[in-house]
């Protein structure tokens, strides 16, 4: 049976950039890499929001991805 490693993790914070003249949604993203594998996903929230306070613009969503390694 095959089994995954988790190697590891990026964060992607989505930031709302406001909307253009023909009324679409902007948005504008920031990868984080080196995220610890193990975080949990309150801890990932919880770090994701601290980042977000950080910046002007508000946080539309948080993506997480991960990285794993398939063995036979």
């Amino acid at each position: 049976m095959a089994q995954a490693t988790l190697m590891k993790s990026s964060m992607r914070l989505v930031f709302d950039n406001g909307i253009d003249e023909a009324g679409k949604q902007l948005f504008q993203t920031k990868t984080y890499s080196n995220v610890k594998p193990d975080a949990t996903p309150d801890q990932f929230s919880a770090a994701a929001a601290a980042i977000a306070g950080l910046s002007a613009r508000p946080l539309a969503s948080i993506e997480r991805n991960d990285t794993s390694t398939i063995q036979e």
